[in-house]
């Protein structure tokens, strides 16, 4: 019989570095196993922070959408046309209005091509562009980052007529308010000089009273005869300006047609300056600039200063001024600030120095008041003919009056 062989005992140092290898192979299955639920947390979180990455981008994305079409409607509602042009100055988005206003092509095209084709007259009075048929535009402009720009036009046709309709009623109704004054203005010089002369063809009143009221009635008739010359020159602003004049004539003339020739100091620096013109009326202009500056001073200088575009001919006077107030109207027709004046007389002169190419202005003043009337020299080309009218463009607010 066969005896079984008996195991031998193991080494010991073998079974050490056995039990040594299955710690380090279960260490390392446990650090395996650690780093793969990581790995698994951090796909996890990643696979989180993508799908919400992508539902931001589809949220933005259709809040894009969104603006976009409110942007779209809002093109579409606005009153006129809506453009974008870019850095190359072709349109690349339009509304339907501007479709509608003008017309087809529009994308793509060149804006400069698209004005030539719709937009080729400009009105005469403001250089206000206009359409074929005549319409006219408003036209407001937008740079945009990108170096294009956004262009809004708009019919402002009716807006003009209707602008132009309150225009035409107030220079009627200026017209009307005009004439009515005018006629208060006539009716009571007239009215005083029909009273005195009804009294003395009554026969109730005795010769020395007769006279009286004749003379009376008389003044009242010459008041009546200057209120409608100067109302005829400044209606008129008519003058002859090929001839040529003096201005140390016309201050002398204008010096010796007033009452109060002594209350006048004439420093006549003109060194023999000519202009062209009528010498009454612009004589007559100098004797109301006069005639205003001796009712509300002691002593008036009237003077004649050459410069090299013409020659300035002043009226100073040492009275209180003229406010702020009056100033701005100081030359509207028919407004006095005396008792019983006609508010014509600076209007005349106003009309008379623009009939003759020149400018009748208040200027400011230490004291009193000061009015400068500026003439071109003879053989200035702007000497202009006489058609005041034109210049004035029948507009009375801008010319008027202190007498």
């Amino acid at each position: 019989m066969n005896a079984v062989p008996l195991l031998r005992p193991a080494d010991p140092q073998r079974l050490q570095a056995l039990e040594l290898a299955f710690a380090q192979f279960n260490e390392t299955s446990r650090q395996l196993e650690s780093s793969w639920s990581a790995l698994q947390e951090r796909v996890a979180e990643l696979t989180r922070e993508r799908d919400a990455a992508q539902q931001a981008r589809l949220t933005e994305l259709a809040e894009r959408e969104r603006v976009a079409d409110r942007l779209q409607a809002l093109l579409g509602a606005l009153p006129g046309a809506a453009l974008m042009i870019d850095a190359d100055g072709c349109v690349r988005e339009c509304n339907a209005g501007a479709i509608e206003l003008l017309g087809q092509p529009l994308h793509g095209q060149a804006w400069r091509e698209v004005a030539a084709r719709a937009l080729p007259a400009r009105s005469d009075s403001d250089g206000t562009p206009c359409l074929v048929d005549g319409r006219r535009l408003g036209v407001s402009r937008r740079a945009t980052a990108d170096g294009g720009c956004v262009l809004l036009l708009t019919d402002e046709s009716e807006a003009h007529a209707r602008r132009s309709g309150i225009e035409r009623q107030r220079q009627l109704s200026d017209g009307d308010q005009q004439r009515a004054h005018l006629a208060h203005q006539l009716r009571t010089p007239l009215a005083t000089a029909v009273l005195y002369l009804s009294r003395i063809a009554d026969g109730g009143v005795d010769p020395p009273g007769a006279q009286r009221m004749a003379g009376k009635a008389l003044a009242r008739l010459v008041d009546l005869q200057q209120l409608i010359d100067q109302t005829l020159a400044w209606a008129r602003g008519d003058a002859d300006t090929t001839a040529t004049l003096r201005v140390s004539d016309l201050l002398r003339d204008a010096a010796g047609s007033t009452d109060a020739t002594e209350r006048i100091d004439i420093h006549d620096a003109g060194d023999g300056a000519c202009v062209r013109g009528q010498r009454n009326l612009l004589a007559s202009a100098l004797v109301n600039l006069i005639d205003n500056a001796l009712a509300f001073s002691a002593r008036v200088r009237l003077a004649a200063t050459r410069h090299d575009d013409g020659v300035t001919l002043t009226v100073q006077d040492d009275g209180p001024g003229i406010d702020a107030a009056t100033a701005t109207r100081i030359f509207e027709p028919f407004f006095s600030t005396r008792a019983g004046g006609t508010g014509l007389g600076l209007a005349m002169a106003r009309s008379v120095a623009r009939a003759h190419g020149g400018e009748l202005s208040l200027v400011p003043s230490r004291c009193g008041a000061r009015f400068e009337l500026r003439l071109p020299l003879a053989g200035d080309t702007r000497i202009l003919p006489s058609d005041l009218r034109a210049q004035r463009g029948d507009n009375p607010r801008h010319h008027g009056a202190r007498t």
